[in-house]
């Protein structure tokens, strides 16, 4: 009999891929998506138009993180054998704007899942979708497990909620819950409010003549990027271990905000100074300087490496937005190598 997944946040970008994966491998994937008057099913729409899409075993139920009934309801109806909490409010800027929706969805969601996993009367493995933005501005670099948290934004508390949360629970009842760690990990499904995309949406809108200006934040900021499809890759092989464990999942490697621009422009031969200028209402009201992940643990633990460099990354986000603009999508590419040092 083939396995159960269940996925929250299967419409977004990890949803996406994890799905993907997960059908490769023959599960069957089931994903909570919430009732709006519009669908928002984008990158699943493929697996649907797929020619073999009648046999797809892909099923979405209508629920949310904010309704314990919708959740338990639906783990009993599907009798998951894994269940993977990739749902949130997302954006840390937006978590600033909304604290309390972020925390209901992003704390509080979690907590209500992890309580109808607890009381399943059937083994379920539980996959906790963690964030670098957890260690907020803290001292040590890079970050590792042991790396004492210090949010900085409302997404970042709730994500240090849920983190504890899921240890708590698999101390206390024995479950099998994993919390991974991902330092930002991009593509081009990310969602067009991040900073990858609105840099290479942007630059593809300025060839097309449909924009002057990429208008951005904090420029010296510094992070840990890394290719999307290969973090799911992180999230399937830590449900499949002998005992449940929480992995940081990241390239090792910094980048400024400006050398995603810089890389990006340089890409397709323009000067980045004149088309991007840096507006004050994009900065945080407490910023996180630089994050950098140290992924050891999950490289001996799980076998995991990235594959994808930073210049590759942007290329591959960059290359996609040009195509979907109607323009020339063809970038020189390096080969990638077999692992990110």
């Amino acid at each position: 009999m083939n396995r159960k997944a269940l996925i929250t946040g299967i419409t977004g970008q990890d949803g996406s891929y994890l799905t993907e994966l997960l059908l490769s491998k023959g599960y069957e994937v089931h994903g909570i998506v919430r009732r709006s008057s519009s669908f928002n099913t984008a990158r699943l729409d493929h697996l649907y138009q797929d020619p073999h899409a009648r046999s797809t075993p892909l099923f979405l139920h209508y629920g949310d993180l904010s309704d314990s009934s919708s959740l338990i309801n639906t783990l009993n109806q599907i009798k998951p054998d894994e269940v993977y909490n990739l749902g949130a409010q997302s954006h840390v800027a937006v978590s600033f704007e909304m604290p309390e929706f972020t925390a209901d969805t992003t704390a509080m969601g979690t907590l209500r899942l992890l309580e109808a996993v607890r009381n399943a009367d059937w083994p379920i493995r539980f996959y906790q979708a963690g964030s670098s933005e957890m260690f907020g501005n803290v001292g040590e670099r890079p970050q590792r497990e042991t790396t004492p948290f210090q949010p900085r934004s409302p997404y970042a508390v709730s994500k240090v909620f849920a983190h504890q949360m899921t240890a708590e629970y698999r101390e206390a009842y024995g479950l099998f819950a994993c919390n991974g760690v991902l330092f930002n990990h991009e593509s081009p499904r990310r969602g067009g409010t991040f900073v990858t995309r609105k840099v290479t949406a942007g630059i593809a809108g300025i060839l097309a003549g449909k924009q002057d200006k990429i208008f951005l934040g904090n420029l010296q900021a510094r992070r840990d990027w890394g290719y999307a499809p290969e973090y799911v890759d992180a999230m399937w092989l830590m449900l499949q271990g002998a005992a449940p464990d929480d992995y940081v999942i990241a390239t090792g490697q910094m980048n400024s905000v400006q050398s995603l621009v810089e890389v990006a422009f340089g890409l397709v031969g323009l000067e980045w100074s004149r088309y991007v200028e840096v507006d004050p209402r994009y900065f945080r009201p407490t910023e996180v300087d630089e994050l950098c992940g140290d992924a050891s643990k999950a490289r001996e633990q799980l076998g995991w490496v990235p594959r994808t460099t930073f210049r590759r990354l942007v290329a591959i986000m960059l290359e996609a937005d040009l195509v979907a603009a109607g323009l020339d999508g063809a970038l020189s590419l390096e080969p990638i190598p077999e692992a990110v040092q």
